[in-house]
């Protein structure tokens, strides 16, 4: 039994730039899209293919009961609810595309975690230049005095 909040494993592995990840893996085939592959932050990947421990066999799910903490450039998986003995853990991956990526490549992400409500993708539903046009407009909303968001919605 894993409680709640346990954090269960740090994810570990070469910690390597963005660039040195790029030329690791260019060579793989198209039709390859796995890797063990963790976006730290923009100057950090850690690549658990190498030096990595068991929390890279960690699969995605579209109703994961784990979830990924960045702290201090470290990854950790901590249990979102309580996990049941046997049970297999999960986490959303999070990945992301742009609109201008191949669909030929994106079906290398396809989902087969079995949930209810799986979306049969492991990629994030929302194109990565639609979050930033979303996120743009929130943060542009949030700077207008309440008062004039109120009345706008008039």
């Amino acid at each position: 039994h894993i409680p709640k909040g346990t954090r269960i494993v740090e994810y570990l592995g070469d910690r390597i730039s963005h660039a040195e990840a790029d030329d690791r893996y260019e060579a793989k085939g198209q039709d390859d899209g796995h890797t063990f592959l963790f976006v730290v932050s923009s100057k950090v990947v850690i690549d658990a293919g190498v030096g990595g421990n068991e929390a890279r066999f960690i699969n995605h799910s579209c109703d994961p009961n784990c979830e990924t903490v960045i702290e201090g450039g470290r990854v950790f998986i901590e249990a979102l609810r309580d996990i049941g003995p046997g049970e297999e853990l999960g986490y959303e991956y999070g990945l992301t595309w742009e609109s201008t990526d191949d669909p030929d490549e994106l079906a290398n992400y396809a989902c087969r975690c079995g949930a209810a409500k799986c979306r049969g993708t492991m990629l994030d539903p929302v194109p990565l230049d639609r979050k930033r046009k979303k996120r743009a407009k929130r943060k542009a909303r949030a700077k207008k005095p309440a008062q004039v968001r109120k009345q706008a919605r008039k």
